[in-house]
């Protein structure tokens, strides 16, 4: 294999071809389960992660969502909450993830305005300047190729139209990322063992943040597919961030 058609897994290298399987895998594996490691991981902070990412969304009435590798739906339910008359897609490359989510309250609650499609955010099955705001809350560090997906973004949104991504990033403390290290590489498998009966699943889920880049490199990406406007917060010192950029 050459440098140009491979990629990680996690700290494995693999062929870029066999990453999108392996990841479906893994999803695949804790769909069932999800929400509830999230919980622990995080300690309930994704929650006020995703309510910050919509505080500075700021949806508004009659918006159209696109919101990627959003399979159980926290970030769509919230976007329908804020904005009255607004429609959202839940696009997920794993279809056990979008029955997940279809099975919560809100789904059935919100169901004339949210539609569920499986669909890969490299090659996104919708028209040029179809929505108003893109949204992928954990998900693009697990994508083959992030700027591939990042230009589908742009694509797909109108002019005007807005980038959201909330992922785990890098904290600027040495020595708080060691701590924050030794419990994600010690704590968070052996907890996906305990509740999802899956080690493995969440060794690649702990590794796969180490590998994306961090705040500034991820920003220069964001510029790169085409957007402007380009800015990003850390949440809980770092351990997560929020980009934004504007289709313009």
């Amino acid at each position: 294999m050459t440098e140009e058609n491979t990629t990680h897994f996690g700290f494995q290298t693999v062929p870029e071809a066999d990453k999108a399987g392996m990841v479906h895998g893994v999803f695949t594996n804790v769909a069932s389960k999800y929400d509830i490691m999230n919980d622990l991981m995080s300690g309930g902070m994704h929650r006020l992660w995703k309510d910050a990412m919509m505080d500075w969304l700021a949806p508004r009435a009659g918006q159209r969502l696109l919101d990627v590798a959003g399979g159980t739906g926290d970030v769509a339910f919230r976007f329908l909450t804020r904005a009255a008359e607004s429609q959202a897609v839940v696009l997920d490359m794993t279809e056990s993830m979008l029955i997940s989510g279809r099975q919560r309250a809100e789904a059935g609650q919100m169901a004339e305005r949210l539609d569920w499609v499986v669909g890969d955010a490299m090659a996104l099955p919708f028209a040029d300047n179809s929505f108003d705001v893109y949204t992928i809350s954990f998900g693009i560090r697990n994508v083959t190729r992030v700027q591939d997906a990042l230009r589908e973004a742009y694509r797909v949104l109108r002019p005007g139209g807005r980038l959201m991504v909330l992922e785990f990033s890098r904290i600027p403390n040495d020595l708080a990322q060691w701590v924050y290290d030794k419990y994600s590489f010690n704590v968070i498998p052996a907890m996906g063992q305990v509740v999802a009966g899956d080690r493995d699943s969440y060794q690649y889920l702990v590794e796969s943040i180490r590998k994306f880049p961090n705040q500034e490199t991820f920003a220069s990406m964001i510029r790169v597919a085409g957007f402007d406007l380009v800015k990003y917060r850390n949440l809980t010192m770092g351990i997560a961030a929020l980009h934004s950029g504007w289709k313009l």
